[in-house]
């Protein structure tokens, strides 16, 4: 295995920086109505879906021209850093569709701003590539291993209720992907439950076997939040920030060697799985949350409710922000 291929950090990139952004006329009413909003803190990982742009600056310099500064907080994975969201220490966090769910079933005072389109492409369930496990219907009684209240966590209860299995069927063990992927090398789980860019390096690099794709059976939504609060008080700086992970949609889809130079370093991965894992999302802010999307959200914190992983129902349609 490449050194540079070599997993040591969680998360991946959904978007990509957009080109430096043209100057701005500052609208006449923002000293008045954002006359507050001075800081704009952001939530990222390394790797993660805005790295490139704290890394190029471009919603820095956005916001520094109608006089709001942008710092930058890094966490170590999205749970984390809806507990910094939670807090107060963050104003504005990007994470995937089942994190929000845990983090307000334990009273996170979130609201979920906008949404990017599905990307069930990047979930898959592996198996070693020599495993005779053919169906998800012969995981009954067999180890799997994947990361607590991530997406896959979800692709893990439609896999089994569509292939006729219980959760307790299967025996469940919460790594993160680092560890996972040590226990799936070592042969301690049968299976592991894996996004990419994790889920294309275990293939490409030790020939892992796609047992299921997420298609069909989870969609895999991306989430940006902020507090109920913030949300209320500062529209426009959110605003902003949606336009400016707009421009990074368009561009990130025509520079994907771009993007893939930046993040590979950042997740030690080659620049080649970086950029097959980057083609594998979609990109793309929409505000607010359609109905379809917050169904698939209640979905999700329904199902987990009923197992009994989170405490109580949950109302979604009760934390989206509608500006």
């Amino acid at each position: 295995m490449n050194a540079n291929d070599r997993i040591t950090r969680r998360g991946f990139v959904k978007t990509a920086v957009a080109l430096a952004a043209a100057t701005l006329v500052v609208p006449a009413a923002w000293a008045q109505t954002q006359a507050s909003a001075k800081e704009f803190r952001v939530g990222w990982q390394k790797g993660a879906n805005i790295a490139l742009l704290k890394a190029r600056g471009n919603l820095d310099r956005r916001l520094a021209s109608v006089g709001v500064k942008t710092t930058w907080i890094e966490f170590t994975a999205g749970p984390q850093m809806l507990e910094g969201l939670n807090v107060g220490s963050i104003d504005f966090a990007s994470v995937g569709e089942t994190p929000p769910v845990f983090a307000q079933a334990a009273g996170a005072a979130l609201s979920y701003v906008a949404f990017e389109p599905p990307s069930p492409e990047t979930e898959k369930i592996l198996v070693p590539k020599n495993s005779p496990l053919k169906s998800v219907a012969e995981l009954k009684g067999k180890r799997v291993v994947l990361n607590r209240g991530s997406n896959v966590h979800y692709l893990l209860l439609n896999a089994l209720k569509k292939y006729g299995l219980a959760y307790s069927d299967v025996k469940v063990t919460f790594l993160p992907p680092p560890d996972a992927r040590v226990a799936f090398e070592s042969g301690d789980v049968d299976a592991w439950l894996i996004w990419d860019p994790f889920a294309q390096a275990a293939i490409s690099q030790i020939g892992a076997r796609v047992l299921l794709g997420a298609p069909g059976v989870a969609e895999n939504y991306y989430f940006y939040l902020s507090t109920a609060q913030y949300a209320q008080n500062h529209p426009d700086v959110l605003k902003i920030a949606l336009e400016e992970i707009n421009a990074t949609a368009q561009w990130v889809t025509t520079h994907f060697d771009e993007a893939a130079d930046i993040l590979a370093p950042q997740i030690n991965l080659s620049k080649a799985i970086t950029r097959e894992s980057l083609q594998h999302y979609s990109y793309g802010a929409t505000s607010p949350l359609t109905a379809k999307v917050v169904a698939n959200q209640q979905a999700i914190a329904d199902a987990f409710y009923e197992l009994k992983v989170i405490p109580k129902k949950l109302d979604v349609s009760a934390v989206v922000w509608k500006p």
